[in-house]
This record gives structure tokens, sequence and C-alpha cells, in this order.
């Protein structure tokens, strides 16, 4: 049996990105106490991470980044892999920007953080609405990890994820909702890695669509 657990603390995982932040504002609301926890796994939009430092900074949230190297060594993809073309995926096939295993390792590397203080609230921005494909972004993976972390550290987690059933309009409109749509200037989005945004690898085009569909002005500037 579980003790001292602290239901009113959270890990957030945040990659820099728009979803992510868009659940760190939500996880500030939702609880007392935010922590951020965010991954250098080799990605060739390392620029994401400066955003992480950015938003934290701004608002005054704890944040880690932790380095891993294992995934470049395991798998081959287009982000981590910069000879790789950044590709979407055709009718029955992955984009090759899909790293194999990540939300795995990521989510279970938090887990391990996460039991050690005392904390079981874990929120990550998957979505199976607006996304690429991701086997490991649907919403019974989650489930099953959650199921699965439980039993392995005999622990109550609970893994959060607010936008699963939202398209990427209905997540500018929560942003909008929560009053932190200034946050999301700090965000990288873009595969490329690149500021300006590249404005044509599928990560841009999604993000543009999420903000034409909810009549927003995205924030950052594009080439």
């Amino acid at each position: 049996m579980a003790t001292n657990v602290k239901n009113n603390q959270a890990i957030v995982l945040h990659s820099g990105g728009q979803d992510s932040t868009t659940c760190l504002a939500w996880a500030i609301k939702e609880f007392k106490k935010v922590e951020v926890i965010s991954f250098d796994y080799g990605q060739r939009h390392k620029i994401e991470l400066k955003g992480v430092k950015k938003i934290c900074e701004s608002l005054q949230i704890p944040y880690q980044i932790i380095k891993i190297d294992i995934l470049k060594e395991l798998t081959k993809n287009a982000l981590t892999d910069k000879k790789i073309q950044i590709k979407a995926g055709k009718k029955g096939q992955l984009p090759s920007t899909f790293v194999e295993g990540r939300n795995l390792i990521f989510l279970s590397t938090v887990a391990i953080i996460a039991k050690t203080h005392h904390i079981p609230h874990l929120v990550i921005g998957v979505c199976q609405t607006d996304y690429s494909g991701y086997p490991d972004c649907r919403e019974d993976f989650i489930k099953s990890l959650q199921k699965t972390l439980r039993l392995a550290m005999d622990y109550p987690f609970k893994i959060h994820t607010p936008l699963m059933h939202l398209t990427k309009g209905e997540t500018v409109k929560l942003m909008q909702k929560l009053g932190r749509l200034e946050l999301l200037k700090y965000s990288h989005t873009c595969y490329e890695g690149k500021r300006l945004a590249c404005k044509k690898c599928p990560a841009c085009k999604l993000r543009l669509k999420g903000f034409n569909e909810a009549g927003v002005e995205d924030p950052i500037a594009y080439a």
C-alpha cells in the first residue's frame, strides 16, 4: 500500500511544443504543485528544449531535462537521424518521424521519478484525434501503461491526457480558455528545428490547421 501520496502534485512531460505547453497550463489549474520533466533524446528539433526553459522560467515552474541516448541507438527515424527525410505516413504506414518506444520510455522514466517524490499524477499531451498515427498516442496504450506502471511499482499512478479527444483547433481554444495563449509564443513545433518555423513539415501544417480552425493567430513566426 502506497504511503505519503501527494495527490495535489503532478509532473508534466513537456517537450516544449504546443500540446505539452497546453497540458502544463491545464495542470497548473488542476494541481497545487506542478513540476516539469523534458527529454533530450537527440532530436533534430532540439531547439524545443529552449522553449521548455523559457516557458518554465516565465511560470516559475521547476523543470529538469533528462538526456537519453538509447533511442538513437535502437531505432531509425527522421527525428533522430537528419539523413532520413521527414515524410508524412502513407496509407497503412507510419510517418518517418515516429520514434519507436519514445512515450513508453518517457512515461516509465517519469514514473520512477514521480514515485521517488511520492507524486502519483503524470500529465502528457498525447492525442488520438488530430495525430500522425503514432500508436503510443492512443488512449488504449495510455490505459494499458498506467495499469502496467501501477503493477510494476505498486503505486497508484494516474496518467492524465487532457488533449486525448480534442482536435488541434479545440486544443487552441482550451489554451485560450485557460488564459495562457501568450505561452505558445515560446513553444516550438517545427520538425526541422528552425526559427522561423518551416511551415511545410507535417507538424507545422497541423499546428497551422488548428489555429485556423480556432480563428486565433499563431504567435510564432513562419518562414
